[in-house]
């Protein structure tokens, strides 16, 4: 039976210490309440999202195109696995393949499960295509990475917080320096290699923009070495950094590569914002002749491809274009950096700001292993906004993309007064 007593934050948060594993370090406060760029802790008091859950909740909190479909379809169907057909599969995957121009999509359900879907995709093509021998295919990742929390992730990650004490880890991996073309050229010098898989930009790392150029010199040297380019977009894709997807923010085309690809990953890895953050939906899309290498009985997912998330995800993707919303997030995002590039003019707490459409982030000027930043985001709290630092001294600011320009402006007299009036 559920328990329904009204309960405060303190309790809740006890209940959670008491009964949950302690594998998180929240914010203290507990929400009950979303719509658009607002949440509501149990309490009733108002905050902005600043966070929009690492970017699932592009469209707003509970938007009601999203929430409409998830309810309507819930009457319906909710649940075959994929020992049968079903009535929406079928038109989400043309759907989502003509939005984002491959010939096929594999869906899964999280973000994490879909970079597990690209790697092994990426080896089948290795062994099938390339003609790669058997078990020696090489993925290179960069530095400074968050593919998710799977043994196959972290076997990728060079961060101990992440796989200190998980060993032994995945064979067939390579890591090298994020941003660095040098590196990546000297690693594709092994005919082993079949991918190299990389964030356009390095969320989890604090919103680490690499160099102009950096992503469309990287797709060139894979092509020109047989190696498949694997584009991790699961935080920055769906309009995130003002373009529909991040790679096309980094390459030389004029519109997005949703019309002109001139930088288009051999595999794109989807998930957050592709479903509003109302259900959990991922998606990793390639052409034939490298998605075409997994057979039946060879991967997949009881939940992956369920009627809810193709009914979600279609509306989802349906509200980024309906709406405008990566012209939105590129709009406010001059504003945001321009707004917190004075705060670093003004304030010697901050020193750097950096990002891309609505995806930034503040460097405060402390060690990684101080709570400077914590504390910053403490006191944002409240002052009604919710941000949570990463890697100790980086806060990092995504709201939802649906903002617009006054409480933008309201968020940053929030960020200003709070830096200003922080005592350290």
């Amino acid at each position: 039976m559920i328990d329904n007593a009204v309960l405060s934050s303190k309790e809740l948060m006890e209940m959670e210490d008491k009964y949950g594993a302690h594998n998180y370090h929240p914010l203290p406060v507990v929400l009950s309440k979303g719509e658009g760029v607002y949440v509501w802790d149990v309490e009733g008091k108002k905050y902005f999202d600043f966070l929009s859950a690492y970017s699932a909740v592009n469209q707003g909190h509970c938007h009601p195109r999203i929430v409409n479909a998830l309810t309507e379809q819930a009457t319906q169907l909710t649940l075959t696995s994929r020992a049968f057909y079903n009535d929406l599969l079928g038109k989400y995957e043309k759907y989502i393949t003509d939005y984002f121009k491959y010939d096929k999509v594999l869906p899964i359900n999280t973000g994490v499960e879909a970079v597990e879907t690209a790697i092994k995709l990426c080896r089948k093509w290795a062994y099938e295509v390339k003609g790669v021998a058997e078990n020696q295919a090489k993925i290179i990742f960069a530095t400074g990475n968050f593919h998710g929390r799977t043994l196959g992730a972290i076997s990728a990650s060079n961060d101990p917080s992440s796989t200190k004490g998980f060993g032994p880890y995945m064979p067939g991996y390579e890591i090298i320096p994020y941003n660095d073309l040098d590196a990546l050229t000297e690693a594709l010098k092994d005919n082993d290699v079949a991918g190299f898989l990389v964030e356009p930009i390095q969320g989890e790392a604090g919103v680490f923009v690499p160099d102009e150029g950096y992503l469309k010199k990287a797709d060139e040297l894979c092509k020109a070495h047989n190696v498949l380019f694997i584009a991790d977009e699961v935080q920055t894709g769906i309009a995130r950094t003002g373009k529909l997807l991040a790679t096309c923010g980094n390459c030389s085309c004029a519109k997005s590569c949703e019309h002109n690809p001139e930088l288009r990953p051999d595999i794109l890895i989807l998930g957050k914002a592709i479903s509003g953050g109302v259900f959990p939906v991922s998606a990793v899309l390639a052409d034939d002749p490298i998605m075409m290498c997994i057979k039946p009985g060879e991967h997949g997912s009881t939940f992956g491809g369920n009627p809810l998330a193709c009914a979600v995800a279609m509306e989802a993707l349906n509200v980024i274009r309906d709406e405008g919303l990566a012209e939105n997030a590129m709009h406010l995002g001059n504003i945001f950096r321009e707004r917190m590039q004075g705060l670093v003019d003004k304030s010697d707490l901050v020193n750097l700001v950096r990002g891309k459409g609505l995806l930034n982030a503040i460097v405060i000027n402390d060690s990684e292993d101080s709570k400077t930043a914590w504390n910053i985001c403490v006191a944002l709290r409240d002052n009604g906004l919710l941000a949570k630092p990463t890697h100790g001294n980086i806060i990092r600011f995504a709201p939802p993309l649906v903002m617009n320009e006054e409480q933008l402006n309201e968020c940053c007299d929030i960020i200003e007064k709070t830096i200003m009036d922080f005592k350290v």
